[in-house]
């Protein structure tokens, strides 16, 4: 029976595989035989019996593995008991040698992590693709741009992705920053010590680690330190707190009154149980709800770093909730993104009225640099532009008409001055080549 979401809502095959009970069994089985064959190496066990547990591995059955736990109330010593249950020639005494849970545990958890880091690398260099698609097919859509919830001076679409790309591409370089300290496993015995390993203890866990394709730690105790992990559920939070913040502008920007833009809205599908109309932003809004969901997740990861002495078990059972939610949740978020973006809609006819929806008064400023420019003091300006705009605002009158029947403004600048002042497409500065430096740097040949 079904119960999470992530079970039959959210969610790729993919993602969910990689915190699967099958391949979290295989990883811990994995780390298992690359320290059977380093131990072997350096002969602190036989080789043939190395040999058998490799081999043994694959024979050993999930189904098992949970039957001997509901026995004995151990996870790990279930796995160990069940791969020592496949080995012959006295092979199974060899299994698990001087190890201690977390070595195997937190080694899997590092080789899951690597996994899923390589499924949301995959997808983020997508979402930054898309991105820097929009950005450069709408460089030159001039629309209003916005703060406080008001309309201020034009900008441009393409600039609005372009500044989403670039930040899309900052969580790209932290994530390659973040995969040595994260993608980590250990050998080190009961408290860190690898005392049961003897004076070979060091080598032998750069040996296992190199059979794994995956980082060491330097030091730890019995478990790798999760400040790591806490990194990585902060990447994932911030990561998707981009997309939130996206998937918050284009829930405005579809908003009735003001309808720039608008997700994709199939031939069949419905917008509302009772009022046939709707077509709501339900993609962008499901990516603001489970944005919440990643960003909780930060508290619970940083406490698994504050442990008794060498370690205890809180973290364990968090985990066990963290990691699969983080990284499934992620993954549907970018993944949900990537097509909201990808399949936007715009409007321009709705573009151009709000941009003109002042009726010039969103030109303001640059009336007021220009009679600065002209030797009008900056300040003094402000003041008539000020004015101006508060008198249309009251009359009604285009800001045009006002600033042509101000004889201060005359004294600086004619009709035709005014004229070209108020057309916000003369207004965008340097909007089109920041877009056009910002694709030609982040984009992939």
């Amino acid at each position: 029976m079904a119960i999470h979401p992530i079970e039959y809502r959210y969610g790729t095959d993919e993602m969910k595989f990689v915190w699967s009970e099958a391949n979290r069994l295989e990883k811990i089985m994995k780390a298992e035989a690359a320290l059977a064959r380093a131990e072997a190496d350096i002969g602190l066990i036989p080789k043939e019996a190395a040999d058998i547990i490799e081999n043994s591995i694959g024979s050993v059955e999930l189904e098992r593995v949970k039957a001997i736990e509901d026995e004995i109330h151990h996870d790990m010593m279930a796995v160990v008991l069940a791969i020592s249950e496949k080995c012959e020639e006295n092979a199974d005494k060899w299994v698990h040698f001087g190890a201690t849970s977390n070595d195997m545990l937190d080694t899997a958890t590092g080789l899951q992590l690597k996994e899923a880091v390589q499924i949301l690398e995959a997808k983020i260099h997508k979402l930054l693709d898309v991105l820097l698609l929009q950005a450069d097919t709408h460089k030159n859509l001039v629309c209003a741009g916005r703060t406080h919830g008001q309309i201020g001076v034009p900008t441009t679409y393409g600039l609005r992705f372009a500044i989403w790309a670039s930040e899309v591409a900052r969580h790209i370089e932290r994530l390659e920053q973040l995969k040595p300290r994260l993608i980590v496993g250990q050998m080190t015995g009961a408290v860190g010590t690898q005392a049961a390993f003897g004076k070979d203890g060091i080598e032998i866990q750069k040996r296992v680690m190199e059979y794994l394709e995956i980082g060491s730690v330097d030091v730890s105790n019995q478990i790798i330190q999760r400040d790591r992990h806490a990194e990585f559920v902060m990447w994932m939070a911030n990561t998707v707190t981009t997309l939130d913040k996206i998937a918050v502008e284009f829930r405005s920007l579809q908003r009735s009154e003001i309808a720039e833009v608008e997700e994709s809205f199939r031939k069949k599908q419905v917008g509302s149980s009772t009022m046939p109309h709707k077509r709501n932003p339900i993609k962008s809004e499901q990516i603001c709800g489970l944005a919440r969901i990643v960003r909780a997740m930060i508290e619970p990861e940083l406490q698994n770093n504050t442990l008794w002495d060498e370690r205890d078990l809180t973290n364990s059972s968090c985990e066990r909730i963290v990691f699969p939610e983080a990284c499934v949740l992620t993954d549907h978020i970018i993944k949900l993104g990537i097509g909201v973006i990808e399949n936007l809609r715009f409007y321009p006819e709705n573009i151009r009225r709000n941009l003109d929806l002042l009726k010039g008064l969103n030109m303001g400023e640059a009336v007021m640099i220009e009679l600065a420019m002209r030797g009008v003091g900056r300040q003094e300006a402000h003041e008539i532009v000020r004015s101006s705009a508060m008198e249309a605002h009251e009359t009604g009158a285009h800001f045009k008409d006002v600033l042509l029947e101000n004889k201060e403004v005359a004294n600086y600048l004619s009709e035709e001055d005014i004229i070209n002042l108020v057309d916000p497409d003369k207004y965008i500065g340097t909007a089109v080549e920041q877009v056009e430096m910002v694709v030609a740097k982040l984009k992939r040949n």
